[in-house]
């Protein structure tokens, strides 16, 4: 059974630029997969000669975006990218949220981790 783990980064940038590489296929082609294409309410994925599609199953402009994945079988999973903006400093967090199986949690952070290490050199930072 998977479980519901979150992850924080800091970023510095603004929302509106954060948003777009979030939820268009181009913003997200430039860290997240190789190739993303959207048709009829759904992103495709392409990774390595792979493919995996998901649908956006709640949004907001510039908070965040939640996606589940055709292929999961839980209605209750889904990854979701949300914009956090501190009130003290300004700094500029996103928190995601994804499920993983307990003995797959430790690989899916590093991957995460590499994937926003991708996301920050696609911003500039």
């Amino acid at each position: 059974m998977k479980t519901k783990y979150e992850l924080e980064y800091t970023l510095n940038t603004s929302p509106a630029i954060l948003y777009n590489r979030l939820s268009t296929p181009e913003g997200l082609s430039e860290w997240f997969a190789d190739n993303v294409n959207l048709r009829k309410g759904k992103y495709t994925f392409h990774w390595e000669g792979t493919h995996q599609e998901a649908a956006v199953i709640q949004r907001k402009r510039n908070k965040f975006i939640r996606f589940r994945w055709e292929d999961d079988e839980e209605e209750d999973q889904y990854f979701e990218f949300k914009i956090h903006t501190h009130e003290l400093t300004g700094d500029v967090a996103l928190l995601i949220t994804d499920f993983a199986e307990e003995d797959e949690k430790d690989d899916a952070v590093d991957l995460w981790n590499t994937q926003i290490s991708e996301l920050k050199h696609a911003i500039g930072l």
